[in-house]
This record gives C-alpha cells, sequence and structure tokens, in this order.
C-alpha cells in the first residue's frame, strides 16, 4: 500500500492509496479534483470506487469508522493490506490530526470523546495518522501549554518547526506517537486533568476544547480593521 500525499490550498491534504500490485487506487479528502487527476495520470493508476461504500480493493482491506465530533456524520477510514508487513493506515479527515484535533461542532463531547479515544485511540499503535489538514505547530503550541514538562511533545514541537521551515508536510505521524503527545488523547492523564481541573475524559475533552479556542484566537494576527480600532482607542 502506497499513499501519496497531496497538500492543496492553504492547509488542505489529499490521499492518493495505491494497490501497488493491481495499480487501483481511491482518493480521500479531494478538495482539488483537477489537481488529483494530475497525479493520478502521473502515477499511472486507476480509480476505483469511493471509500465510503469500499470494503476491499486488491490486496487492501477498508473499515469504514464513524467518529462524530468536528460533525455528526464524520467518518475515518482504516486500510490494511493482507500478508504485508507495511503498517495500517487510518485517514482521520477532522477528526483526529497531529497532535490535536479536529473542532467539535455538532456533536457531544461524550460523541468526540468515545471517536478519539474510544475508537481511533484503540487501533494498533504503528497505525498511521493521515488527518485532513496541517495543523501540526499550532497543535503542539497548544498541547505544550497543557502539559509543558512532557518531553514528548517539546521534541515533535521542534521537529514540526523544522518541516514547516522547509515547507515539508508533517504527517503521517503514528497513532502510538499521539497517544504521547496529543493531549486530546491523554485525557485521562494526570498533567491533563490538572490543567482542566476536571476528571471525567468527557469533562477534560470539554474543558480542552474551550481552552484550545482561546489559545487560537489569543494566537490569531489582528486584523487591519482591528488594528485600526484600537489606535483610535489607545492612541495618543
Amino acid at each position: 500500500m502506497k499513499v501519496k500525499v497531496i497538500p492543496v490550498l492553504e492547509d488542505n491534504y489529499m490521499y492518493l492509496v495505491i494497490e501497488e500490485h493491481t495499480r487501483e487506487a481511491v482518493a480521500v479528502d479531494v478538495a482539488v479534483p483537477k489537481r488529483l487527476l494530475e497525479i493520478v495520470g502521473r502515477e499511472g493508476v486507476s480509480l476505483t470506487t469511493p471509500l465510503a461504500p469500499l470494503r476491499q480493493f486488491g490486496a487492501i482491506h477498508v473499515r469504514c469508522l464513524l467518529t462524530p465530533g468536528h460533525t455528526s456524520g464524520h467518518m475515518s477510514y482504516f486500510l490494511w493490506e493482507e500478508d504485508c508487513p507495511d503498517p495500517p493506515a487510518v485517514f482521520s479527515g477532522d477528526a483526529l490530526s497531529v497532535g490535536g484535533c479536529g473542532l467539535r461542532l455538532e456533536s457531544t463531547a461524550q460523541q468526540m470523546y468515545q471517536s478519539l479515544v474510544e475508537t481511533l485511540g484503540t487501533l494498533p499503535p504503528e497505525t498511521k495518522v493521515f488527518c485532513g489538514h496541517e495543523h501540526t505547530l499550532g497543535n503542539l503550541e497548544f498541547a505544550q501549554k497543557v502539559e509543558p514538562g512532557n518531553d514528548h511533545v517539546r521534541a515533535k514541537l521542534s521537529w514540526a518547526k523544522k518541516r514547516d521551515e522547509d515547507d515539508m508536510p508533517t504527517v503521517p505521524s503514528t497513532l502510538g506517537e499521539e497517544l504521547l503527545y496529543n493531549p486530546f488523547l491523554r485525557v485521562a492523564e494526570e498533567p491533563v486533568c490538572k490543567f482542566t481541573g476536571k476528571a471525567a475524559p468527557a469533562e477534560v475533552l470539554e474543558a480542552l476544547c474551550r481552552e484550545r479556542a482561546s489559545f487560537e484566537r489569543a494566537a490569531e494576527p489582528l486584523q487591519p480593521q482591528a488594528r485600526a480600532l484600537l489606535a483610535l482607542q489607545w492612541g495618543p
């Protein structure tokens, strides 16, 4: 199983999953079809049925996972290949990302907890995680605020900064890595509970979502209109 990572738009990822023996391929998170078709032509593969109804193509098996959180019907896809030493892969879209997760828009905190921790978090630790967006730096900066003493966060953030400087993707990670530094998968860990002031895992997750929203608002640069307003309010 070969996965082509295709960065598009401002921070999106599309993926082309190729069965290398049959040269069949499926596309995941198609945001720019024209760009995808360019890659398909370059790779010399034939696109097959979309992932959602698919159960197998060639030797690659597909399991569809309902992972509500960002949206109520959000799906992730777990793929593995028969008789192959390569690790499985999960395409987690807006559910799980490197060092973080998607915004909770349509589901309860309990549903999001079940999606992240009980569904995605229990996949094999060697599973490669291919998410829908490049939000790694911001995610890890927030993770460092949550767990300032976590050496795994510190090391991953340093690595991600270097990837960003080189204009290189930070995907994939592995699930085993995510369990070491992603606070949204670490809701039962004492430092994360202490940061949120909560104990029940779903409540910890809900508090993390609120704290992250505040963190992101504080990190956003002011728009020109807002800067002008501040100049009027605080200027000489």
